[in-house]
Formats: structure tokens, C-alpha cells, sequence
């Protein structure tokens, strides 16, 4: 009897790691659309909703040949914006930067681009003795095709007779040092982006660790990413670690409203290094952008 119990618990424990197992691999070749319905009385002069896409840390992923998978889930958004909040590539030495630079060039085609930058492009930028121009050839390269980078920049557009700001936060390599967290405040932002517009204010900003600063800085709505939404993500808990080496950080892959503000972290499209998800599927976030009070959906 002793010996039926053992057998029949160690092929639960062997299903249960298989079935793990595959759904890690499912996950690291499948993404969804995640979308989220965001509204400000700052909007009121829109004259209807906006499509905004949101894609983070591709990390050079691929979804079908020349990520034709993630091309026509792009286009069957009908974005009115793509807004883009780094980590596309991947910041290692003799690594291309071709897959990346393959899907973005060809999104102007359907709307605006901005692109802010994350940690592997700030690596590349930085780190000029190991990359040398690699950074500044894949920028122009993307410029020339129609993308916007906003390094510690921003640019206003009108939408409508509202006014949206776009801000681009580049912060340096340091901030993303492991098992430390930098002393990044709102004089920080306001030090590298100035003050916020009055209009509607979108702040890409790459490592939502510094959430706090950009939520008093003033920006009405924060999209971030970095953290691959925590690798392993737990019910009623969240994302499990930060590349950084925290554990069960605050803002890992989900929309949370702040009073007025809304903050979204992007789960991202991609993994590098550590080549795990649980729980965690992939995603291209579509953001709804409308006036108080919404349009039915």
C-alpha cells in the first residue's frame, strides 16, 4: 500500500513539473493583446477615443517569420499612436540588433512612432569602447524610417483640440545596478525632462522601480516596463523578482490608477538571460485614451 502512494505521488509531482514545463514553453512562443481603457477630464477635446500601442523589452523575439505574428496584431489595432519603451534589442556585445530594427522600421507606416529608450539601448549608447557606433547607426536607421526617440525629450501633438505631451526619460546605466536602487526624486525628472506640460502628460519611463518620482513629477499617465512582468507571476500577488534582485515588486505587469494618474507596466514581448516565464504570457498593450466620462466600448 505504502509503495501504490509513493508511485502514485511521484507521478503527480512528475505530470505536474511536465505540465510546468510546457507551459513555460507556450509562453515563450505566444503573446497576447492586453487592453486597457484609460480616461481624464484632460481629454475633453478629443472628438473620439485613441488607439494607443505600447511595445516593451522584444529583446529581439520573434513571432513568426519577420514577426509577421506581432506585425498583424499590430495592424489589427488601428493605432492612432505606437509608443515604444525600450529594451527592443538586446545589449550584448556581438549580438544583432537586425530583428528589432526589422519590425520597428516598418511601423510609421501605420502611425506615429516614439521611441524611449531602456537599459540594453542606454548600454549600447554608453558603453562606446564595446559597441562602439552601434547605437547611433541603429538610431539613424530607425529615424530615417519615421521613428521619434525622445532621449530626455519630449514632443507635444494635438489630437483633436487636446494636447497630448509624449516625454521620453533616459536614465543612466547606474540606476539599473543589481540589489541597489538609486536615489532617483522628482527634482531627478524635472533635472532631465524640465516641468510637465499642463496638457495631458505620457511619460515613457523604462524601470518602474522609480515610480514614486515620475508619480509626483506629474505625469498623468506612466508606461513602463523592464521586468518581464517578474518572470514568475503569483495569484493575488503579482510579478515574483526584479532584474534588479527584488522580490514582489509593487508595479510589475498590470494598470493601476493613482488618484488621477494611471501607471501601466508592460509584461514585455521577449526574455533574454534567463529564458523563463510562468503565469506570465507575453503582450502588445493597447491602451484606449478617451475623455470623462468614456465612450461605451
Amino acid at each position: 500500500m505504502n509503495n501504490i502512494l509513493i508511485y502514485i505521488g511521484a507521478a503527480v509531482i512528475l505530470l505536474a513539473l511536465l505540465a510546468t514545463a510546457a507551459e513555460v514553453q507556450r509562453e515563450l512562443h505566444s503573446f497576447k493583446v492586453t487592453h486597457y481603457h484609460v480616461t481624464s477630464r484632460k481629454l475633453s477635446g478629443l472628438n473620439r477615443p485613441l488607439t494607443i500601442l505600447f511595445l516593451s523589452d522584444l529583446h529581439n523575439w520573434r513571432y513568426g517569420e519577420k514577426n509577421e505574428r506581432l506585425l498583424r496584431a499590430i495592424e489589427n489595432e488601428h493605432p492612432d499612436l505606437i509608443l515604444i519603451g525600450g529594451d527592443m534589442l538586446v545589449g550584448k556585445e556581438g549580438t544583432p540588433y537586425d530583428t528589432a530594427l526589422d519590425l520597428i522600421r516598418r511601423l510609421p507606416a501605420l502611425c506615429p512612432v516614439y521611441y524611449a529608450n531602456g537599459n540594453h539601448e542606454q548600454r549600447m549608447k554608453e558603453e562606446t569602447e564595446i559597441y562602439g557606433d552601434t547605437y547611433n547607426i541603429y538610431k539613424r536607421k530607425l529615424e530615417e524610417s519615421g521613428v521619434i526617440f525622445l532621449e530626455n525629450d519630449a514632443r507635444r501633438i494635438r489630437m483633436g483640440r487636446t494636447g497630448i505631451s509624449i516625454n521620453g526619460l533616459e536614465l543612466p546605466c547606474s540606476v539599473y545596478t543589481k540589489f541597489q536602487k538609486a536615489q532617483i526624486t522628482e527634482e531627478t525628472i524635472s533635472a532631465m525632462l524640465g516641468e510637465p506640460d499642463r496638457c495631458y502628460s505620457i511619460l515613457l519611463a523604462h524601470n518602474p522601480a522609480y515610480m514614486d518620482a515620475y508619480l509626483k513629477w506629474g505625469a498623468d499617465l506612466v508606461l513602463s516596463g523592464h521586468l518581464h512582468g517578474g518572470l514568475i507571476r503569483l495569484p493575488l500577488i503579482g510579478g515574483a523578482v526584479t532584474p534588479q534582485g527584488f522580490f514582489f515588486p509593487k508595479y510589475s505587469g498590470e494598470m493601476t490608477r493613482e488618484g488621477e494618474q494611471a501607471v501601466i507596466v508592460s509584461r514585455g514581448l521577449g526574455t533574454h538571460t534567463i529564458n523563463i516565464r510562468f503565469m506570465n504570457t507575453p503582450e502588445l498593450i493597447s491602451i484606449h485614451l478617451d475623455a470623462e466620462p468614456p465612450y461605451p466600448l
